[in-house]
This record gives C-alpha cells, sequence and structure tokens, in this order.
C-alpha cells in the first residue's frame, strides 16, 4: 500500500498542496515551524480521522479560512481508492470515497493504513491512560474498521449517560423515579458497545503482547522484558483465552448495578472501557515512573513497530509515518529503526535538516519554504517533483 497523491486545501499553514508521491521513502526537510508535520498530519487524519497533536479539528483550518480540504489516493494492490474529506469546524465533516458521498465519516476508516511515529508518542508512556486506550483504539479502527462505529457508539453513549446522572439527583430530590428507569436503558447500551469495544482491544492487546517484546529487544537488547497487558476495571480474566462479548456485557451489567449509588452521588460514569488502562512492564516495574527517558522512548516505539508488524501481517503492508523521531533518538535506536522502515513500501519522513536521516538511504528529498500572503506565513514545496 502506498499514497500516490495527497492534496491540502487550506489546512493548517498549507493553503494549497498537489503533492504527487510514490513507493520507496520521501523525506520532507525543512526548519521547525515550515509546514513539514502538517504533511504528516493530514495523511494520519486521512487514516484515522483524527490529529496526533491536537483534540479537534479546529486548529487544522488555515487561519482566515472556513474549511479545509485533506484528499489522498490510496494505491492497494494495484486498486486505487480516493477518499476526500471536508473539515468545518464545529460541523460533521463531508466524506467522499471514490468521489460518492458516504453516509459516515468512519466509512473511510482503513483505507489507508499508517503507523505513524512521532515526539508526541513519549506521552503513550508518560502520560495518562487516555493516551494509551487511544492508541488502541485508532489501531483496532485500522485493522477492523467496524471498530470505529462501536467506539463512536459507546462514547454517544457515554456523552449522554454522563448528562443524565448529572442531572439525575435533582429529579430524584423532586420524587421523579423515572430517571432511574431511563438509566437502566443506558446501563444497557453502555454494556452493549462497551463490552465490544473491550473485547476487540483485549484481541487487539494479545496479539501485540509478542510483538511488543520483540520490538523492545531490537531497540534496547537487554535481559529485562517488555510486557504490555490490558486492565479492566472489571473482574474478568484478560488473558490469551479472554472473554467473550457476552460475558463482558454481563460483567458490566453487573459492575454498572454495583456502582450506582457512586455515581449518582458523583454525577459521573465510573465503570466502563473508558476506564481501562494498557498496562506497560519492563521486567516486574512499571514503564511509567520507574523507566528512564532511553527506555521510555525505546517502550514508545516498540508500540508503533509493533502495530506496523502486526498490520502488516495481516494484508496490506501499512504506509510509515516518522515525524522528526531520527533526531530524538540515539544512534542504536536511529539504526534499528532505519532497517526496519527501510523494507517499508512507502515511509515519509519529517527532518528538519537532512542529516537527521540515515546516511546510506537514498530517499526522494523535498525541501519546504515560507513565503507571504494576505494571511501571513504560508507553507510552499520545493523541489517536490518526483
Amino acid at each position: 500500500m502506498y499514497v500516490r497523491h495527497l492534496g491540502l486545501r487550506d489546512f493548517r499553514s498549507w493553503a494549497n498542496v498537489d503533492l504527487e508521491l510514490g513507493p520507496g521513502a520521501t523525506v520532507l526537510v525543512g526548519p521547525n515551524g515550515y509546514g513539514k508535520t502538517n504533511l504528516v498530519e493530514a495523511l494520519w487524519y486521512s487514516s484515522t480521522l483524527g490529529s496526533h497533536r491536537v483534540a479537534t479539528d479546529a486548529p487544522l483550518i488555515r487561519s482566515g479560512a472556513s474549511r479545509a480540504v485533506v484528499s489522498t489516493i490510496v494505491v492497494n494492490e494495484g486498486r486505487e481508492l480516493a477518499v476526500d474529506l471536508e473539515i468545518a469546524a464545529g460541523r460533521a465533516n463531508k466524506v467522499r470515497l471514490n468521489r460518492s458521498p458516504v453516509r459516515h465519516a468512519r466509512e473511510v476508516v482503513g483505507v489507508l493504513r499508517a503507523v505513524l511515529f512521532a515526539p508526541e508518542d513519549l506521552a503513550l508512556v508518560r502520560g495518562d491512560p487516555g493516551e494509551r486506550r487511544r492508541y488502541l483504539d485508532e489501531l483496532a479502527s485500522i485493522r477492523r474498521p467496524r471498530i470505529a462505529a462501536v467506539r463512536a457508539d459507546y462514547d454517544k453513549v457515554l456523552r449522554q449517560r454522563t448528562a443524565l446522572l448529572k442531572s439525575a439527583p435533582g429529579a430524584l430530590h423532586r420524587g421523579d423515579r423515572a430517571v432511574l428507569d431511563t438509566l437502566d436503558v443506558w446501563d444497557a447500551q453502555l454494556a452493549a458497545h462497551g463490552s465490544e469495544l473491550m473485547a476487540a482491544r483485549i484481541d487487539l492487546v494479545n496479539q501485540l503482547a509478542p510483538e511488543v517484546e520483540k520490538a523492545y529487544q531490537l531497540l534496547a537488547p537487554g535481559p529485562r522484558t517488555a510486557a504490555v497487558a490490558y486492565r479492566p476495571k472489571l473482574e474478568i480474566d484478560s488473558g490469551p483465552a479472554g472473554e467473550s462479548v457476552a460475558e463482558l456485557q454481563d460483567a458490566l451489567l453487573a459492575e454498572l448495578a454495583r456502582r450506582r449509588s457512586a455515581e449518582l452521588e458523583r454525577g459521573v460514569c465510573l465503570v466502563g472501557p473508558h476506564r481501562d488502562e494498557l498496562e506497560l512492564r519492563l521486567g516486574d516495574k512499571p514503564v511509567k515512573g520507574f523507566a528512564s527517558h532511553g527506555e521510555s522512548w525505546s517502550m514508545a516505539l516498540s508500540l508503533r513497530l509493533a502495530a506496523y508488524q502486526l498490520l502488516r501481517s495481516e494484508g496490506a503492508e501499512p504506509v510509515l509515518l516518522l515525524d522528526d523521531v531520527f533526531a530524538e533518538l540515539d544512534a542504536a535506536r536511529r539504526r534499528a529503526l532505519a532497517d526496519v522502515a527501510a523494507s517499508a513500501e512507502q515511509v515519509l519522513i519529517t527532518a528538519a535538516v537532512p542529516d537527521d536521516v540515515p546516511i546510506d538511504w537514498e530517499p526522494r528529498r523535498i525541501s519546504i519554504s515560507v513565503v507571504e500572503d494576505d494571511n501571513g506565513r504560508v507553507s510552499e514545496l520545493v523541489g517536490g517533483a518526483p
């Protein structure tokens, strides 16, 4: 799989981009702040419908514009698929697949299978559990696009149930017991969607675990073994056998009933996969709080390399996106990552200076400069012909 074309209109610092790409390695070179990461961000957005840098879409729209457009043409085993995304803050995205509108944006998730390495990956190790849950959900959705719909449905139920929990004490104080019947309905919905999401995560982690262990040994050989495990806030077995969706649903319903008083008192949803954790360990110690800076980087890279190897083993080889990561790594880790990237069908790299790229590569190089227009600084490509 590879991206043949990337087109942008009013995306971040880019007023207009039409970039022809191809298999092999391409390096985007430019000083920090010139917009090279924005190109990688656009490709990641096309793959996952989310940014790795911001939580909302509004910052993706260039200053002074009302909308942004990201267009990609992806080649998978000789077949071309065109994805067009129109991003407008405060409104639902408009999405086309092969120029035809689709009902739900999530229908294009997985058309472009990509794995992104970025400086922000350190948050996978040092950040809060939400960073690790997002990593799992994005990868699960790329592998099985239906999971994107499950996650969206769960998030919708979670928001509505949380709103009900906030208002319920007042209703109960007024003697309105019907609010409890409504809460029962939302409990059933949360358990139904949550059990599917949990089952997908557990299956994914069980398959990722051996790949993470191998990747860490590649990056940082040593006596301590890297391990990952899914830790739900339920009394279940999430080991190799896992649990069925039905069993997870029953467990969620039982826990919701047990914690109802506490939820009503606090006005928050205390049960569900939005509170689960992806545990990372080195030897017998958790990575967070015990690992050095280098060990933390190795674990973060191991999670991404494991995702790459898992996707690669299941079908179309994913596109590798390396955003300024070589500058963050020591010589040994740079070499290990470069060896993996060299075998990819397509790899896109950003670098502030050419020396950040492994010297034995012969990639296509595209330089980025900045010009001024009526709206301020605008990035442009220089020497971008294939």
